[in-house]
């Protein structure tokens, strides 16, 4: 058995110690708002965080997960900066498709976390690794603008 704290709940899980954190959420926890979207991490559609730190949940084993603290999409609202962060995607109308927004939303709460005040460079540094096929990326860096001055 793996035990995990996901979302500040304790859960264990019957699953192979190997198994990708993604597959974990979504197939054995039914959380299905982290998406999978390339298997190699590189487009960040299936970012949690693990101890406040955006991770890329599809190339992360339940192993390496145990003992920490996991945050999905489903629980982000739960902090202060990412109901900020969903208010502000509302408000600037940033989800097209939707798919990869959930992995957007995760890296930007993050940023806003660790820093209140970001520059457009350190936007565009933090959300480097989430990947939009829709191109909303200027309504992205003006809705984590938006919210960082609603939590100022």
């Amino acid at each position: 058995m793996i035990r995990l704290n996901v979302n500040g709940s304790p859960v264990e899980l019957d699953v192979d110690p190997t198994t990708p954190l993604l597959w974990a959420l979504r197939d054995t926890l039914g959380m299905t708002g982290t998406k999978y979207g390339c298997g190699i991490a590189a487009c960040g559609a299936c970012t949690v965080h693990i101890n406040e730190v955006p991770t890329r949940s599809c190339m992360t084993p339940v192993s390496a997960a145990v003992g920490q603290k996991i945050t999905t999409i489903e629980a982000i609202a739960s902090s202060r900066a990412g109901k900020a962060v969903q208010a502000a995607w509302i408000a600037h109308d940033v989800a097209q498709c939707g798919y990869c927004q959930s992995g957007q939303i995760m890296s930007a709460t993050a940023l806003l976390a660790r820093n209140a005040k970001p520059t457009d460079a350190d936007i565009d540094v933090a959300m480097a690794g989430n990947l939009c096929r829709c191109g909303t990326y200027q309504r992205i860096r003006a809705a984590i603008h938006a919210a960082a001055r609603s939590l100022a």
